[in-house]
């Protein structure tokens, strides 16, 4: 049954520091980690993001995303579209951000680029009362209960956002920085302070190409070891793993904790195991990912289940292919 209770916890949540909702795939989700990555791709792209993270406990984080971007080579740019909506909890908190992004991109020599990147947000927090049941609802006859129009304090919130971040890649190597909420916006639904930190993020990988032994070598196959750092308030995390592409099957094993910290229980902060499967045809890309949780949370949570899609439709491929490329497109796992 939906009680005060549903509503005090809610409150609690609103007060307490704010953390970004995370996805495990970070590089099927290029502009949500980075702006720097607007345009980077040698086509349109075209992603949407699913997670539903510890699914087992009842209302828990689910987030989606859809991003659009496009390279425009002759202004030396990128840029991209991003809808972010993440829901939590049995009051239907939501948060919803629409944000535009800008790249300007540089040549360093003939093998490296370093692309500049620009966030701009606008978003909106609330909760949906229709999914509340108050006290006063449920006992006619008792005394001193606070009414329901006591929690009309509680209005939703609108904000602006801002970011930035910076990437330099070739065709096998990248390694870029950014910062989310520069201005650490207010989202506060109770007219109070609840500004969400900074949070910074360092991110990078290597693809090696693999040509011998047992693999066909009509078929591409390569991995690529990355790593991605964040930091937001008092928290960190550190995702470090690989991918594996033996086209068309994309596999991937990630360990997500820092082994050499320990979290406020004194424990060794560990968090989860990442296994993602997924396949890779000409246009379209789609993975799978499964957070097996390790922390002490444990499998009651249910883990954490993630699906990436990305369709890119080829509009500019002819046009690159007819005179070279003047900005090589950032490398990933598949190509």
């Amino acid at each position: 049954m939906k009680t005060i209770i549903a509503i005090l916890c809610s409150i609690i949540s609103l007060s307490a520091i704010a953390q970004d909702p995370e996805f495990s795939q970070y590089y099927a989700s290029p502009l949500y980690l980075n702006p720097a990555f607007a345009g980077s791709a040698s086509d349109h792209r075209l992603i949407a993001n699913h997670r539903n993270q510890w699914p087992a406990i009842t209302n828990g984080f689910v987030t989606y995303a859809f991003s659009w971007d496009v390279a425009i080579d002759q202004y030396k740019s990128g840029v991209g579209l991003l809808l972010t909506v993440d829901k939590a909890g049995t009051a239907g908190l939501k948060s919803t951000q629409f944000n535009f992004q800008y790249a300007y991109k540089i040549p360093l020599g003939e093998k490296w680029i370093a692309s500049a990147g620009l966030n701009f947000g606008v978003a909106n927090r609330n909760i949906d009362f229709n999914k509340l049941v108050f006290n006063d609802q449920l006992c006619l006859d008792c005394d001193n209960m606070p009414p329901s129009s006591d929690y009309n304090t509680i209005q939703s919130a609108t904000y602006f956002d801002f970011g930035a971040g910076g990437l330099v890649y070739s065709r096998k190597i990248w390694f870029g920085f950014s910062a989310s909420h520069l201005n650490t916006p207010n989202r506060s639904l109770l007219d109070q302070e609840a500004a969400i930190p900074i949070k910074t993020t360092v991110h990078g990988g290597i693809r090696i190409p693999l040509y011998h032994g047992m693999l066909k070598k009509e078929r591409v196959s390569a991995i690529a070891p990355s790593f991605v750092y964040k930091n937001q308030g008092n928290f960190d995390q550190l995702d470090i793993g690989t991918y594996f592409l033996y086209e068309p099957v994309i596999m991937g094993l990630w360990y997500r904790g820092i082994p050499i910290k320990q979290n406020v229980k004194d424990n060794i902060s560990h968090d989860a195991i990442v296994v993602i499967l997924g396949f890779q045809l000409s246009k379209i890309e789609l993975t799978y990912s499964y957070d097996l949780t390790v922390s002490e949370l444990g499998p009651v949570s249910g883990g954490s289940h993630e699906i990436a899609l990305k369709y890119s439709p080829g509009f500019g491929i002819k046009a690159r292919a007819k005179k070279r490329e003047k900005f090589i497109p950032c490398p990933t796992f598949i190509k």
